[in-house]
This record gives structure tokens, C-alpha cells and sequence, in this order.
């Protein structure tokens, strides 16, 4: 009995299909330790998609989000403080994926009778490794898993008798800074997003659906080599441009219509984020010369960029340039977050940064965020979808994408 997936599970491996070298994950682990020794943290338990990709390499098409009361996304990655490997605990589903997208040398799965839920298999685990001891960190700002599994850990570590605290910020915070490896990923994905958008500009005419060009930007940029984003990519046109997060549709694109269209390119899921703005036919004299406002503030930006940019001469300079030239008050909203590693259902990173807030932070070399100059257009156009990746190395600083700021008139 079971011949055929015993030889399945135990004797295929796949060629790894690994974005990193070796040394980089074994530094992540070793930074992600001295964290946890900072914050007083002896066992960290991940289950942040994010966290495991970070940590592991491990990416999946489901994370049980959604799933049954039967089926709790238990599975995940623990890290001691005082070793120097993790463990990585999963269904008898994932056993041969493991193989070939993860650095994972420890691997235990779940039993056949704990096969959905592996939390009494974990402790058991975890205790035989005299991992139980002190305090243990999970991540409560993660909506993986939900809040009635996460309870259940709460209730299995407390009893097991270590004390519980949120570790959210160990993961978020290590992964801010990141390695000259990352950052050539998001430029990758910079030009992925650029493909997608000279797609949309090929695919954008009178009669087509939002749809349709959805579907061209998708196949030209899978073709390209760009993955499933973390957010489905939005094409809105009409009064559905004056939308932040509107999701395409079978609306047909019609004459004298605005469309935005907000990309990420992906690459070994670090995105890149790209917003542009489209016009079918002449654009009126009003919405033209408000645009071009909103686009010159990013030539303003590229100007201010380099190493260590104080975030609030970068937010300052850019809030006295809009009321200067009369668009202040007309904002949706002006600034940016972090970007980097992402997995369905968001690509916003941890960091963010808007004119309101006071800091004293600047962007420290190996960080990457986007900035976003979205106002609302006169005659109810549309909102001005102006948004660029930033990144931040130690010998300079730039915008990733190549594709103009410019409204894009469709003629």
C-alpha cells in the first residue's frame, strides 16, 4: 500500500529553484537571530508567507487564508536564538515543493492523523528539541493565520510554559535593509512593470474592455518573466479613474476616457511598483496642464535623490512645490511605502512614509520604496496615477522605471 507516493515524497527532488545564494540565507538567519537576542526572544515561530520566503525560499500558491475550520494554516518556520539552523514544519502536501524552493536542511512533517492541524505535533517537536524554554515571538500583525489559530498557539506555547510575545517586528524590521542581491531583484522587477506598461499603452483603444488590457499586461509580462503579483494589477478607466483600488472589469474603454493603470513587476516575489495614467483621445486643456503639475514633481524627486535623503527634506520640498503651483488640497494622497518582498493579497511593505509624518529617518542605503504623486484631476478625469520605484545604494540613488511620467495620450 502507498508504493507509488512513497516514492514520490521520499525520492523526488526537483532541481532547486532557489532566487538566492546560500551565504545570503544563512546571513538572514544570523541577523534575524541577533534581533530576536535583542528583543528577548528565544523561539520564533513564522507564518507570514513573507517570513518564510525570507528565511527559507518558501513560496506556495496556497497558505490556507480562506480555508475550512478543519484545514488551520499551522504550517511554518522556527528559529531558537542559540541555533544556528531552523525547523520547518508542513503538511505531507507540501513535502516534495520543499525540496526544490527551500534551503530547509530540518524538515518535519505532520503525521497522517495531524495532517490539517500541526499544532500538537509542533510542541511535541519543539519540546524533544528543548526549544521550550523562556519566551516565544509570533506574529500577531500577520493575517496568516487567523486569529482563532492564533489563539490556539497562544494556548499551546503558554501551557507549554513559555511566556508569548509578538515577534511581527523582527521579520519587518530585518528585511527593511536590504542586500545587494535584493536590490538587483526589484530592479528586475522595475523593468517587468515596464514591459506591462507599454503593453497597456499597445492594448488601450476606444471599444476594448479594462479586462482585455488587463489580459495583455499580464501575458507580456509573465512572458517577460515577471511573476503573480502580490496585488492584482488595476486597470480603471472613466470615472472609475478617480478610484484608488478599483478592480478591472468588462467595461468597454470609450473616447475622451482617462485609464490608470498601477503595475508591479515581480522577481523572486520582490516587486517594483509602477503607476502610470493613459488618455483616449485629446485630453482638455485643464486636465493637461493639472497633470503635467503632478508629473514635474517627480523630476523634482529624482533631483533630491541620493544615499541617506533625509524622508522629511524629500516630503517638505515636495509639499512646497504642490502649493506653489496650486495643487495642494487637491491631493488623494502623496507619498510611499516600502517595497520588496510580497505575497498575495498585498505588495505594501512595513515602512511608509507621508508628508504628515514627523521623523528624523532618512533612506539608508539598501532600501527601496515607492513615491506616489496622485492628485484628482479637473472635470472629474480621473486622479493622477504618477507613482515610481526609489532605490537607495550606496553610491547613489534613482527611479527604476524608464516609461515617461507624462500623461500618455492614446490617439
Amino acid at each position: 500500500m502507498g508504493i507509488n507516493r512513497d516514492i514520490a515524497l521520499h525520492q523526488i527532488t526537483p532541481p532547486l529553484e532557489l532566487g538566492f545564494s546560500l551565504g545570503e540565507y544563512r546571513d538572514r538567519l544570523v541577523r534575524i537571530r541577533q534581533r530576536m537576542a535583542k528583543d528577548k526572544i528565544d523561539l520564533l515561530y513564522l507564518t507570514a508567507p513573507e517570513s518564510l520566503c525570507y528565511v527559507s525560499g518558501y513560496q506556495a500558491e496556497w497558505y490556507q487564508a480562506q480555508s475550512p475550520k478543519a484545514w488551520p494554516p499551522t504550517s511554518g518556520i522556527a528559529v531558537h536564538v542559540d541555533h544556528d539552523d531552523f525547523i520547518m514544519f508542513d503538511t505531507l502536501s507540501e513535502q516534495v515543493m520543499i525540496r526544490y524552493v527551500t534551503v530547509a536542511r530540518d524538515t518535519r512533517i505532520f503525521p497522517m492523523h495531524q495532517r490539517r492541524d500541526g499544532t500538537p505535533f509542533i510542541i511535541e517537536e519543539l519540546r524533544a528539541a528543548g526549544w521550550l524554554t523562556g519566551s516565544v515571538g509570533l506574529e500577531f500583525h500577520s493575517y496568516r493565520p487567523n486569529p482563532a489559530v492564533s489563539r490556539r498557539f497562544v494556548q499551546a506555547f503558554e501551557n507549554a510554559g513559555l511566556k508569548v510575545m509578538d515577534g511581527s517586528d523582527i521579520l519587518r524590521e530585518v528585511r527593511w535593509l536590504k542586500s545587494p542581491q535584493e536590490m538587483a531583484c526589484i530592479a528586475q522587477a522595475a523593468h517587468f512593470a515596464d514591459v506591462g506598461h507599454k503593453a497597456a499603452r499597445a492594448a488601450i483603444r476606444p471599444g476594448v474592455t479594462e479586462l482585455e488590457v488587463y489580459g495583455e499586461i499580464i501575458r507580456a509580462m509573465a512572458a517577460a518573466g515577471s511573476e503573480n503579483p502580490g496585488i492584482t494589477q488595476p486597470v480603471a478607466s472613466g470615472p472609475k479613474a478617480n478610484c484608488n483600488h478599483p478592480l478591472a472589469s468588462r467595461k468597454k474603454i470609450m473616447p475622451g476616457e482617462q485609464v490608470n493603470v498601477d503595475l508591479s513587476g515581480v522577481y523572486h516575489r520582490y516587486h517594483a511598483n509602477i503607476g502610470r495614467t493613459y488618455y483616449v483621445g485629446e485630453p482638455p486643456r485643464e486636465v493637461l496642464q493639472a497633470f503635467d503639475k503632478s508629473a514635474k514633481s517627480m523630476a523634482i524627486c529624482r533631483d533630491l535623490l541620493r544615499p541617506n535623503l533625509p524622508i522629511m527634506e524629500l516630503t517638505r520640498t515636495l509639499k512646497a512645490y504642490y502649493e506653489e503651483c496650486g495643487l495642494w488640497g487637491e491631493q488623494s494622497w502623496i507619498g510611499g511605502y516600502e517595497m520588496g518582498i510580497a505575497f498575495p493579497p498585498d505588495w505594501v511593505g512595513n515602512f511608509v512614509y507621508e508628508y504628515e509624518v514627523e521623523t528624523d529617518a532618512v533612506f539608508s542605503p539598501g532600501t527601496a520604496v515607492n513615491f506616489e504623486s496622485i492628485f484628482f484631476l479637473p472635470r472629474m478625469s480621473g486622479l493622477s496615477c504618477i507613482i515610481d520605484t526609489l532605490a537607495f545604494h550606496t553610491d547613489g540613488a534613482a527611479m527604476l522605471s524608464a516609461i515617461p511620467h507624462d500623461l500618455a495620450v492614446i490617439v
